[in-house]
């Protein structure tokens, strides 16, 4: 068993964990959580490219896509929640979903501040289309659907837990 030291940059204090076993090399690459997730995630999001190219999209262009399917108008503010992203960063990808002519963008009439983004009729008939593409995700990933739904679940949790912090 390890002892892991933690160090807590805003109170400077050292506490111990124990009872944690991270193997001989708890700095091996591959046994690394970050690594894992950063390497999955592309991995994933390299499937999704093809299956979003012939609708001009990228992925980060169909996540504010699926949060606007989900309920549409909403707020930068609230799709910047919803994605957890910034807005700063959500703006190119909204002006871009604009210029394909999927959402609208436009000035809250009572709050000058508020940007509401909503769904054109070309983006609402697109949702049509893209209900294939999970389906498309899963087969090309060649796992059980019990598995992805088990990660899902886990990943559930890093967020939540991540979020807390």
């Amino acid at each position: 068993m390890l002892n892991i030291l933690t160090i807590s940059a805003l109170t400077d204090k050292v506490s111990c964990v124990t009872d944690i076993d991270l193997g001989d090399d708890p700095l091996a690459l591959d046994r690394q959580v970050c690594f894992a997730l950063s390497v999955a995630s592309r991995s994933v999001i390299a499937i999704y490219r093809p299956l979003l190219e012939p609708f001009g999209l990228t992925h980060p262009q169909y996540l504010v896509l699926l949060a606007l399917w989900e309920r549409s108008p909403r707020s930068v503010r609230d799709l910047s929640q919803t994605l957890r992203s910034e807005p700063a960063t959500l703006s190119p990808l909204l002006k871009r979903l604009e210029a394909l002519g999927y959402v609208t963008r436009q000035r809250n009439t009572s709050d000058e501040r508020s940007l509401a983004v909503a769904l054109t009729e070309q983006g609402r008939e697109l949702r049509r289309e893209a209900e294939k593409i999970p389906y498309k995700v899963v087969e090309r990933l060649g796992m059980e659907l019990s598995e992805l739904e088990d990660l899902h679940r886990a990943l559930s949790r890093v967020l939540e837990a991540t979020r807390t912090r």
